[in-house]
This record gives C-alpha cells, structure tokens and sequence, in this order.
C-alpha cells in the first residue's frame, strides 16, 4: 500500500506543478522575454517593399494565401478585380522589442499562422499582398510602456511603408480591403485612420476586416461607418470571440482609454445588433493547420454581447491541429477563441468579402 501512497502523493504533486506553472506563466514569461529598455539602433534592417522577398504574399508569387479547397476555388492569377492588403498578426516570440523579416523560424511561423489560415480567406475576391515588418513584441501591447509604444511605432512604419508600396503595385484606381488580425488590427486601424480615412484613396475601399483586436469607434475614428449590412462598403468589421467560460488574463490586449465596448460585428449576420445566430448560419469552419482540411458546416453560434466580444456558446470539436497551434489556444485560456477567430467563419467571411466587392463594383459600374 505504501507504494501506493507514494504514487498518489506524486500525481498529486504533478497536479500542483502543473497548476502553479500555469498560474504563474505568464509572469515567467514577463521576465524571460523582456526586451529591457528600447535601443534603436538594435532594431533589424528596415525592410525595402521593392523587394520580393518582403512580402508573405503577392499575387505574383506562390504562397501560403494561395491555398484553397475543391469546393471554395480561389481566383485565377490576373483575374481578381480586387486587391487586400493584409497585415498578420503576432509571431514571433523573442526577447527583442522588434523582430526581423529575414529570421526562418518566424517566416515559417508567419506562413503557417497568418497568410495560410487567415489570409487565404479572401483569394476568392482579391489578390493578396501580405507584407512582412519588424512586428513588436507582444509585449508592448498587454503591457504597455513608453519602450513597447517606440517598438510599436516601429512596427507601425513598415507597415505604412509596406502600403505606400502596395498602391504602387496594385495599379491605379483598383478597389480594395484593409484586413487584419490581432497585432496586425492595431497597425491597420491606424493605417485607416492615418493614411486611407479622408484622403484621395478612400473613395476605393470596400471594407476594412479589423479582427480580433481592440477596436473601438475611437480607435479608427468616429466618422469611419461600421458594417452593419452584408452589403455594405466603405465601413469597418470587428470581432472579439469569447466563451461563457472566457475571463481575463496576462495575454489580453490592454485596450487604451476608450469609451464604450469595442466594436463587434456578428460574421454570422453581418449585423451590429445582439441578436444571436445559431449554428446553422454558419457556412464553415476551416482549419488549414490539420492534416485534411476540410469545410466543417454549422460549426459555431454567434452573438454580439454589450460588453463588445462576439460570445459563442456552441462550438463543434476542433480537428487536430499542430502542437503549436494547440499550445497558444490553451495559454489565451478557456472560451478564449482568439487564435481561431478567422477559422471559425471562415466561409462566412470569405463569401462576404466576395459580396462586397460586387456590390461595390456595381455601385461604381459606369452607366
């Protein structure tokens, strides 16, 4: 019995362990990766957008936005009538304020988590340009600091840098969106209000897909419309997605002052209003991470809650997926769907980007 005892008070301990270590995770990680105090000149080498290689995806390249399957064919090369400007989310994990473009592990991890399982949604509607920039530290948005804002200054320069190079690409007069995730939705919501939101090149945006940051009216600007229609252009879409389950922690964005929720968009709907869709309004989930992607239909419910999240209270069981994909979901904490909020509409969002264009191509259509 006393063997048993012994194996009893192991588990127990090994219980513990792991209880404490997630407890105290993130605090570990506030100190095994703090950059120290910002030093511009360790920053890496400015990217130059005249080059290739600084792009995760150009619609003149094969590349990770590419992907598609049978059933959601992505357009032919040269036919899209539509560009996107895409701007990825965190990924890189380093003890540096600002990372490099040319680092593989981070390009490999910027193909796997941003341009294949994000991006890809919208190569039914557009040509994709995806650039690559010296991404901030995550640190610098859950716990901000006058070091973080200079990394994020940073970030934020190659990526009006990176759009500068992109309408000189793209050909003058195309329509486009502006779409995002995470980090990616801070850089583009000052792109729109700084760069695009009352200057000449307005008048060509369809939409902007600002996903899974903290955006609120504020944020981009007062005067920017959001969605509230499947059909609508000109105006931002923003989600959040939670559980019932879903509490605060170290890896939340620590929003800056703001009045009011952030902005929430059901992709279930299209609609701004609480109203909640059920599961059968849900075209798809894709999850380009497993080894037989493959459309999962009715896969999540969807409802805009007061306090700005898109709260899902039925969700189908995820597909296998990578050990790192897998690991970042449980860290963000229970209900915490933000690794996921693209793939979870995944459909939805790629046929309503389908949608505006159209309908924006048809209000612009010469008589």
């Amino acid at each position: 019995m006393r063997w048993q005892r012994v194996v009893l008070v192991g588990a127990l301990l090994s219980v513990v362990l792991v209880a404490v270590a997630f407890l105290t995770l993130g605090r570990w990680l506030y100190v095994a990766l703090d950059p120290g105090p910002f030093d511009p000149s360790a920053a890496p080498p400015a990217p130059d957008y005249k080059e290739d290689t600084s792009w995760a995806a150009l619609p003149t390249m094969e590349d990770d936005a590419d992907v598609f399957v049978s059933e959601l064919p992505a357009l032919g090369r040269g036919v899209a009538k539509a560009d996107v400007f895409f701007v990825h989310p965190t990924t890189a994990v380093a003890k540096r304020w600002n990372a490099p473009i040319d680092d593989p592990e981070i390009a490999t991890a910027t193909a796997r988590g941003a341009t294949l399982i994000q991006a890809s949604a919208f190569n039914a509607c557009c040509a994709v340009y995806a650039p690559r920039y010296r991404q901030a530290s995550g640190k610098a948005f859950v716990d901000p600091s006058p070091d973080g804002d200079r990394a994020r200054d940073l970030a934020y320069s190659d990526v009006a840098a990176a759009f500068a190079a992109f309408l000189e690409r793209r050909g003058e007069g195309r329509p486009f969106l502006l779409a995002s995730h995470s980090q990616g939705s801070t850089h583009a919501a000052r792109l729109l209000r700084e760069k695009i939101w009352g200057k000449p090149i307005e008048k060509h945006l369809v939409a902007a897909y600002l996903i899974g940051g903290p955006i609120h009216p504020t944020t981009i600007g007062e005067d920017i419309p959001i969605c509230a229609s499947e059909e609508q252009w000109g105006c931002v879409v923003a989600w959040n997605a939670r559980g019932p389950r879903y509490q605060r922690n170290e890896y939340e964005f620590n929003d800056p002052p703001a009045p009011g929720a952030r902005i929430c968009v059901n992709p279930l709907t299209w609609k701004t209003d609480g109203a909640a869709a059920p599961a059968s309004q849900n075209q798809g989930a894709l999850f380009f991470d497993t080894e037989s992607p493959a459309v999962l239909p009715a896969f999540a419910d969807a409802a805009c809650k007061e306090d700005g999240n898109l709260w899902i209270t039925q969700m189908g069981s995820l597909p296998a997926r990578g050990a790192a994909s897998s690991i970042l979901l449980w860290t963000m904490g229970p209900d915490n769907y933000h690794p996921i909020e693209y793939q979870l509409f995944y459909v939805n969002l790629r046929k309503n980007a389908v949608r505006r264009v159209e309908a924006f191509l048809a209000a612009h259509a010469s008589p």
